[in-house]
């Protein structure tokens, strides 16, 4: 009888326990794609402290385009929206087309680096890419300098789409570029400007094959790999390609696309970042895609998925899916 019993037990502990796995494998929470509601592109996705956050565009028609939003999240699942934090209001010489913001924390204080007006000749318009400081991630944000960080075509780049680089040496680059042009350039400590290279220019070219815009950069393994988006905004065939070089200026040889669409899931994914687990080596790429039911160039929304390495470095081609990533809270 005793023996009975006691195989009993073992059978219903058993079934218990997996049925309670079955559960919690069932109900993990996943942030799901896209991870808020709205159409929002070219995210900017960052961790301040222990949260995530995503600075994006917001996906309009160029006049409507004059203000940006903020998201933030503890565990890449839940997200809150902080609303307006800077428009057109704050920044006088911005009149339309805000958009893909790079932000970085320095001294205790954020700096929100922004496109605007989308210029084509800067002797007739005013307008390129613009600095906001604000004392917390949220803002609100107000307006710099006064006038556009940078303001001039150089190199054939039109000066939208920055990144700004932290290198190992605490040195702060900006990437930026559109038109099939991408540019470098070192950063002052206050970032009022730009400081001049050793030989005597400001800005480098860096442009590797096929670059359309959108850069960003990071390091693993004490490598730098160079991202950019490929294919024209408003086409299913935009996407992400990269390089890898040892340092910051290259070169960078085109070594392939790692991110598309997927027929079955949505079309036109790119212009990208990539968020780092501290001290984990474990990745995110932030991106935008539009759904399959949308025709209109501004219907894009802000996803999340997992980036992979093989082990030679090289980034695996990323999945994208309708699921999005696991909860993920920061220790």
């Amino acid at each position: 009888m005793t023996i009975t019993r006691l195989f009993y037990c073992y059978v219903l502990s058993t079934f218990l326990c997996f049925s309670a796995q079955a559960q919690t494998k069932s109900t993990t929470k996943k942030s799901g794609n896209p991870v808020f509601t709205g159409w929002y592109a070219d995210p900017e996705g960052v961790i301040f402290g222990k949260e995530y956050w995503i600075f994006p565009t917001y996906s309009a028609p160029y006049e409507q385009q004059i203000f940006f939003d903020a998201f933030s999240s503890p565990d890449l699942v839940n997200w809150t929206k902080h609303s307006r934090i800077l428009d057109s209001a704050a920044v006088k010489w911005a009149k339309k087309a805000m958009w893909a913001p790079a932000i970085v924390e320095k001294g205790g204080k954020y700096y929100l680096f922004f496109g605007a007006n989308d210029i084509h000749d800067e002797k007739k318009e005013v307008g390129g890419i613009g600095v906001a400081v604000a004392d917390k991630p949220s803002g609100p944000y107000r307006d710099y300098l006064g006038k556009p960080l940078i303001g001039t075509i150089v190199n054939g780049a039109q000066p939208i789409d920055q990144y700004v680089f932290k290198d190992k040496d605490g040195k702060y680059y900006m990437l930026y570029g559109g038109w099939g042009h991408c540019n470098i350039a070192q950063l002052k400590d206050d970032f009022t400007g730009f400081l001049p290279f050793s030989d005597g220019s400001t800005f480098k070219e860096i442009t590797p094959k096929n670059y359309v815009e959108g850069p960003t950069m990071f390091i693993r393994n004490g490598k730098y790999y160079f991202m950019w988006s490929e294919g024209g905004w408003t086409g299913p065939n935009y996407s992400v390609a990269y390089a890898v070089a040892q340092s910051p200026f290259g070169p960078f040889e085109r070594v392939g696309k790692i991110l598309q669409q997927d027929p079955a899931v949505a079309r036109g994914a790119g212009h990208h970042s990539v968020i780092q687990v501290p001290g984990k080596d474990e990745w995110y790429i932030v991106y935008h895609r539009r759904p399959l039911t949308e025709t209109d160039g501004n219907h894009r929304e802000t996803c999340i998925d997992r980036l992979y390495f093989d082990e030679n470095g090289a980034i695996k081609p990323v999945k994208i899916t309708v699921e999005g990533v696991e909860a993920r809270k920061l220790n």
